[in-house]
């Protein structure tokens, strides 16, 4: 092996984790021709997985077949390596910061990511039976609030610390058998995560499944809700979030200056044949709601 090569692949091997991915394109950016990465595919120290994309093999005792790639690994080799400026959020937010008991199994294998860039195509592509589900993060939020920069999803290649983040965005580590490093995942915090979820319901969403969510969410922070809210555009969500913070955390509701977050005029019907909630505007389920 001529010094060039071998000093391009010991870079390769401290840049890219055991078991992470990388795509052509992000290779070509490096310096990884073609014939090279050909190369180290017939050699092992890359599996090719899907046209164009390929993985670093991760730890051989624990080897995994393409079908067998956690969802999460694809993900923080986006977030991390490629800088994809995307987030992990609503539903699956939630569920990989501890609250997925209260959902019901029929979204398990899908995973929501949100932002103002898809990510790439070659994501859907990749043998591992989960349906990724991308929400432009722009239709809910203010510009200002989104993890756009690219920055904001960047993780030290050498440490695996996460720096600063924008409001309303957390670093969690995944559970990855094989992963020593503990890099972690960008996904929404329970604030905003939880408005995310909202906006999916009724359609894919069902106020009961919610509404369970909401009493486990007792530590959601007065200060972040209200940043969160105020930046806002869907009124429905806004709302929705008040009405279920009534129900369950009143004290929250009165740490947050309602006159600041805009609710908009009119009325809102979100459950069909619902009772009406004259504080709110909306039309909820008559077995939640108690007032009139």
């Amino acid at each position: 092996m001529s010094d060039v090569h071998g000093s391009k692949l010991n870079r390769l091997q401290r840049e890219v984790p055991e078991g992470f991915l990388v795509d052509a394109a992000w290779l070509e950016r490096n310096g990884y021709a073609s014939n090279l990465r050909h190369r180290y595919v017939s050699s092992g120290w890359l599996e090719s997985l899907a046209h164009g994309i390929y993985r670093r093999p991760p730890p051989r005792l624990r080897a995994t077949t393409p079908q067998e790639i956690p969802w999460a690994v694809a993900l923080v080799s986006l977030q991390t390596l490629m800088a994809w400026p995307g987030v992990v959020g609503g539903r699956t937010a939630l569920t990989a910061q501890g609250f997925g008991h209260y959902l019901h199994p029929h979204g398990a294998d899908e995973v929501h990511l949100y932002g103002n860039q898809p990510p790439p195509g070659w994501l859907r592509k990749l043998p591992t039976g989960t349906q990724y589900i991308f929400h432009r993060a722009g239709r809910l939020f203010d510009p200002n609030l989104i993890a756009e920069e690219p920055h904001a999803v960047r993780v030290d290649v050498a440490s695996g610390v996460t720096t600063p983040l924008p409001r309303g965005l957390r670093s969690h580590s995944p559970d990855v058998a094989w992963s020593a490093t503990g890099w972690p995942i960008i996904c929404s915090a329970p604030e905003r995560a939880i408005l995310e979820l909202l906006d999916e319901l009724p359609e894919r969403e069902t106020f009961q499944q919610v509404d369970v969510i909401f009493q486990s969410l007792v530590n959601l922070h007065p200060r972040q809700c209200q940043r969160l809210l105020e930046a806002c555009h869907n009124v429905k969500v806004k709302r929705l979030f008040l009405w279920f913070v009534q129900r369950h955390h009143s004290r929250l509701l009165s740490q947050l200056d309602r006159a600041r977050i805009d609710l908009g005029k009119g009325k809102r019907l979100i459950a069909r044949n619902g009772r009406w909630n004259r504080e709110f505007q909306i039309t909820v389920p008559g077995d939640l709601d108690g007032t009139g």
